[in-house]
């Protein structure tokens, strides 16, 4: 995605120290793998909250201003992309995983109090400077291999209620992206649809293929028709993740190009290249070519 708007190809994580200011006034990652809206998703997956990526992105805002001064600062900060990815394991590792939400609030309940907290936090980020923000819907969580291993009801097959609850939530946070774009002036969130077109990866391979080639991207010599939805690469495809996977791994595929996960939550560089296209066409479409 980065490459699409001309900047270079990896984001540097703001926490690693081997870059400094200058590598980050062209871009940063405040990430943390496996956070959730919810602080107590953190808690769970042991990362750092959604609030501490706050504090350091107000950090950064700092350093931004003593680097270029504050006028410069502040354009770059309202001309950047900010691209927001969360959710999926405030339900699949939090909500579902054990009784400290479910026990304590009903779906639609967990739904509202996400909302809230997702519409604080992007208030915080319009106040700090930030106007053109994506933010992505969840994917078709049900269909993720981990999922899969332990649906008991239809071995193999995508959980449907775990899809139907992405999607539903899903519009929730597109109506509230509606809400503060009319609200704030200047602000230009968007929502972006990952759903489709992981949805369509999973249950139609075969379409994508053959050139590698798409509008915005190039994916060289990858990309002849993917094969494998059901598992991921890594290992056996259906539980590991994170240390689990590695290259020396027995278990692991031999050419991960061909498959949409790589490992049992997470999707491959080949997917998350068609997904980049498929956004870059339609939601951030109104901001590819913008200074």
């Amino acid at each position: 995605m980065s490459e699409a708007f001309g900047l270079k190809p990896v984001v540097p994580a703001y926490l690693d120290p081997t870059y400094s200011i200058k590598d980050f006034a062209t871009g940063v990652c405040f990430a943390s793998a496996g956070s959730g809206y919810d602080n107590a998703t953190f808690d769970v997956m042991s990362v750092i909250p959604l609030w501490k990526e706050v504090e350091y992105f107000k950090e950064y805002k700092e350093k931004l201003i003593s680097f270029f001064g504050e006028e410069k600062a502040m354009e770059t900060l309202n001309e950047a992309l900010y691209v927001v990815s969360i959710g999926t394991n405030d339900f699949l590792e939090n909500y579902f995983a054990g009784p400290r939400r479910s026990a304590h609030f009903t779906m639609a309940e967990y739904q509202d109090l996400l909302l809230s907290i997702a519409q604080n936090f992007l208030m915080d980020l319009y106040q700090l400077g930030a106007r053109k923000v994506s933010v992505a819907g969840l994917p078709p969580m049900g269909c993720l291999p981990l999922e899969r291993a332990t649906n008991l009801k239809s071995k193999n097959a995508c959980k449907e209620d775990y899809n139907k609850l992405a999607l539903d939530f899903s519009t929730k946070i597109k109506n509230l992206v509606t809400k503060l774009r009319s609200l704030l002036v200047g602000f230009r969130p968007v929502f972006s649809n990952a759903y489709d077109p992981i949805l369509e990866a999973i249950q139609k391979p075969e379409v994508f293929g053959e050139t590698g080639e798409f509008d915005y991207i190039s994916i060289p010599n990858v990309i002849v028709g993917l094969e494998t939805v059901e598992v991921g690469c890594c290992g056996t495809g259906i539980y590991e993740m994170g240390v689990l996977c590695h290259a020396d791994n027995s278990l692991s595929c031999t050419d991960a190009t061909k498959y949409v996960f790589w490992d049992a939550f997470h999707g491959t560089e080949t997917l998350n290249q068609i997904v980049t296209d498929y956004l870059l066409k339609t939601s951030l479409a109104e901001f590819v070519g913008e200074s």
